[in-house]
């Protein structure tokens, strides 16, 4: 382990050590560099890695031993050990590529050195600002080494031959899987009954994963019964009915991970010589629009900056893998938080309530979640061009109503080639390939967390359920998917799937299905040698993608990857025998061992019972208001300020292909109520882009708030001349506490709304997701956030250069 230390300017951080100790007290900050190596550096390595790690104008700032020798007192924080961070990964890169291969970790720290001796208990207490607990952790004395010496947890059988389901329900409280009632009745007689053994808990990791509501939405499919009486057709299908009436112009709606419009011939560039670097040429090809838009709110009220930059890399993987791979154009984001409370005059906001300590406050969440989504978007080269931003708390009849599980909401719009819409069927022989980096214990249980309300779990899962971004190996993959794409009907990609919430143990027994596949539990990358089975075969570490590859095209894919330096790991082959079988060679045993039809085919719905419960509101008083007083509190609203704090940090116009994004006039301001983007460099055919949502009219009346939701996607598109109204789809996102007293009812009544409007004036839905645990358990009980339906409208464009703003 080689160490290099450099004397650093850390303005944000030494002011947050000020705070800590006290401005009388003198800090000084450097960085100190961890490199490890496979074998000697030498004198060509050394001066390699000199050169990279000096500053260009410091050379001399640059040297093997601390320049805080002097102080009384030092804190170093760094990353944690185990986990290899997005810089290291880069750097490492950046050395193989100038010969110096021996290198294969470099981390860096930072050091605060103090002019007053601190005892422990002060040291922590200063630490504590200074870090985030998610990433990193204080290093007591220098690093030597890197590995953390845990051992891996072996596979544990769980037995249910003597303890029956109350085993079953042990694990789900000790494992954090959110399974309901039903779920463990079904997965006990899958057991008990059709296999007649006991599972193993990586087993039932992946059966919680794959079945939880974040991904399999058992309540949107569910029968609904209110108070006793049976509801006719499920809200799927309630939300579904406008597109049944007239699928339009929707190729793909409700599958896949993205949705699709028609779109136009257009003239793209594409190399000369298939697949090979070599000059571009012009060639004209059909590319439809595509859209999607998910929510990643329990990470970023965990965790707001790796909460929302991973939410951000999910959704955009989204608009990557649709179905045999699509292009990334450009991107929205939208917070929802509680009650910020900027002055010490709170009378504009309702209460003055906060969180429980576990979640971040709101307007950390509103700073650092809109920095993560901003800087992802940035480092990826994605621009980001409209979205919305609200803070809300308000004491109701019915409780407390706030955002203290936040909304982060990420949507995305891109291309897809005609020929690889439709993702090829998994064929015995087939393999299944993954693309992007490695695993770690992070992203651990993360559609089961978002499946609980905020509170239920156990602190260090929640802890455990959060990813970390690392948009530059995005970047590697996305080239590897778009030289497969400009290859055509040569494409080797069979099919896509990104690896979301629950990692391989949810995305390759969805990408094998219904064929089946032996994977090779060892042959999937990881970077933490003390990964337990568990672990690797069921982290959401950031950046993966999953394909399938018929064996003659293996190659082809191969050479691309290495091309532009993407990982790539043969993990499986698809057997054709309908089960899913995960072999670890290291103990030649079967950790999974599944038919793949009980777990992913369809289920007997749910039975989903609600109450209704009659909310009153209190009547508006405004006595003893101002005009003047009622004017200054709604212009300090996030809601009605100005969004220059979030366009001014984010790119909204890289690509080219930008044709009109938040900020208008000749002062740039934040007011444009659409976006735009061209589909094509060399022509100006293209798609409009608008969000609605209206929240807070939810309180009192939910059939209005969906009525008037899709109104504002719609009046807000009227800048941009589309196609026609008929041709406007839709994804519907909702977020809410829908399993409390009440809500349930409530949101049946906005989709029905909202499923009639459309059908009224000829529109749909094709795609969405819910998010349906939206309250929070803390000092002050249950916390409801108000009930959030978001309407992504998208539409042609003929000519994008027609709009108004």
């Amino acid at each position: 382990m080689y160490r290099f230390y450099r004397r650093s300017v850390l303005p944000q951080d030494i002011a947050r050590a000020h705070r800590a100790v006290g401005h009388g007290v003198a800090v000084d900050a450097e960085h100190c560099f961890y490199v490890q190596t496979s074998a000697e550096l030498g004198p060509y390595g050394m001066r390699v890695l000199r050169w990279l790690l000096a500053e260009t104008f410091d050379a001399a700032g640059l040297a093997p031993a601390t320049f805080l020798s002097g102080s009384a007192s030092v804190i170093e924080i760094g990353p944690r050990p185990g986990v290899e961070t997005a810089w290291s990964s880069t750097a490492v890169a950046i050395c193989h590529v100038n010969h110096v291969d021996c290198v294969v970790r470099l981390e860096r720290s930072r050091r605060f050195g103090f002019s007053v001796p601190l005892p422990g208990a002060r040291l922590a207490e200063v630490a504590g600002p200074l870090h985030d607990r998610m990433l990193e952790t204080v290093y007591p004395v220098p690093l030597t080494a890197f590995e953390t010496g845990l051992t891996p947890q072996p596979v544990r059988h769980i037995r249910i031959a003597q303890r029956g389901i109350g085993g079953l329900r042990r694990v789900n409280r000790e494992l954090g899987l959110a399974m309901d009632e039903q779920d463990l009745r079904r997965f006990h007689h899958l057991f008990a009954e059709q296999l007649s053994r006991d599972p193993t808990d990586v087993e039932l990791f992946s059966l919680a994963q794959a079945n939880s509501e974040h991904c399999r939405h058992g309540f949107f499919n569910g029968r609904m019964v209110i108070d006793g009486v049976a509801q006719a057709g499920s809200l799927m299908s309630i939300v579904k009915e406008p597109w049944r009436r007239d699928p339009g112009n929707s190729l793909i709606a409700f599958h896949d991970d993205s949705s699709a419009i028609r779109g136009r011939r257009i003239t793209v560039l594409a190399p000369s010589r298939a697949g090979d670097p070599s000059p571009l040429r012009e060639v004209r090809r059909v590319f439809h629009l595509t859209l999607t838009a998910e929510t990643h709110n329990h990470p970023t009220g965990v965790a707001p900056y790796p909460g929302a930059a991973t939410g951000t890399g999910g959704r955009i993987r989204d608009n990557q893998v649709v179905g045999r791979g699509g292009l990334v154009q450009v991107g929205g984001a939208a917070y929802c938080v509680g009650n910020l409370h900027l002055t010490d005059d709170h009378v504009w906001e309702a209460d003055g309530r906060t969180g429980p300590p576990s979640l971040a406050a709101p307007l950390d969440i509103l700073i650092q979640a809109s920095d993560g989504a901003s800087d992802y978007g940035n480092c990826f080269g994605e621009p980001l061009i409209y979205g919305f931003v609200r803070s809300f708390g308000v004491s109701t009849p019915g409780g407390y109503r706030s955002w203290f599980k936040p909304v982060m909401y990420s949507v995305g719009a891109g291309q897809i080639d005609d020929a690889h819409v439709g993702k090829h069927a998994p064929e015995p022989g087939m393999l299944v390939v993954q693309i992007g980096g490695p695993a770690y214990r992070i992203g651990l249980g993360g559609g089961a967390a978002s499946s609980m309300m905020s509170g239920e779990n156990e602190a260090g899962l929640d802890f455990n359920s959060v990813q970390r971004g690392n948009p530059e190996m995005e970047q590697r993959m996305g080239r590897v998917l778009r030289a497969c794409i400009e290859l055509g009907d040569a494409n080797p990609i069979a099919s896509a799937h990104d690896l979301g919430a629950g990692g391989d143990c949810n995305a390759l027994p969805e990408i094998a299905y219904p064929a089946g596949a032996r994977v090779d539990l060892r042959a999937i990358p990881v970077g933490d040698a003390g990964l337990s089975a568990l672990e690797i075969w069921g982290n959401e570490s950031q950046e993966r993608n999953a394909v399938l590859v018929r064996r003659a095209d293996l190659r082809r894919l191969m050479d691309i990857a290495a091309r532009e330096k993407a990982p790539l790991a043969v993990v499986g082959e698809i057997t054709g025998d309908g089960r899913l079988r995960l072999h670890d060679s290291a103990d030649d045993s079967t950790p999974v061992d599944l038919p793949l039809e009980p777990v992913l085919g369809d289920v007997a719905p749910k039975d989903i019972r609600v109450t209704a419960v009659p909310e009153a509101p209190a009547p508006l008083h405004l006595e003893g208001v101002t005009i003047a007083q009622a004017l200054e509190r709604v212009l300090r609203l996030p809601s009605v300020a100005s969004k220059s704090y979030l366009t001014r940090k984010a790119d909204r116009c890289v690509s080219g292909h930008v044709a009109q994004q938040q900020c208008v006039g000749p002062n740039q301001l934040p007011l444009s109520d659409y976006a735009v983007y061209a589909q094509s460099l060399f022509g100006v055919s293209g798609a409009a882009l608008s969000l609605g949502e209206q929240p807070v009219k939810g309180l009192i009346d939910p059939a209005a708030m969906a009525r008037m939701t899709v109104a504002e996607a719609l009046l807000n598109l009227v800048g941009a001349r589309i196609t026609r109204l008929s041709d406007v789809r839709c994804s519907a996102n909702w977020m809410w506490a829908a399993k409390l007293p009440g809500e349930g009812a409530k949101l049946r009544q906005a989709a029905l709304a909202m499923s009639d409007i459309m059908i009224a004036l000829g529109i749909a839905v094709d795609g969405g997701k819910d998010s349906l645990s939206m309250a929070v358990t803390g000092p002050h009980g249950v916390v409801k956030a108000p009930g959030q339906l978001v309407v992504a409208a998208y539409a042609p464009m003929p000519d994008v250069r027609v709009k108004v703003t």
